[in-house]
């Protein structure tokens, strides 16, 4: 993960590692801070889909995620 950041977000460059694609996900900075410091992801950053929390989780992007586990 690399990180770009600005005062209010930050740009995080992701490599799903199943498939190779990189993606760029923009996070708010205080978000990503309590995320980095324990708080569950789903609570810190309520404003990103479930494929980009999970993507920052596990580097697996929800097309591969789909895959793997099946659509709900």
């Amino acid at each position: 993960q690399q990180l770009f950041h600005t005062t209010k977000a930050k740009t995080i460059a992701v490599t799903c590692h199943l498939c190779g694609e990189n993606h760029k996900i923009v996070v708010p900075t205080d978000g990503f801070q309590e995320w980095q410091a324990g708080k569950k992801i789903q609570h810190a950053l309520p404003s990103l889909s479930t494929d980009q929390r999970e993507l920052l989780i596990s580097q697996t992007c929800g097309k591969c995620f789909d895959e793997l586990f099946g659509e709900d």
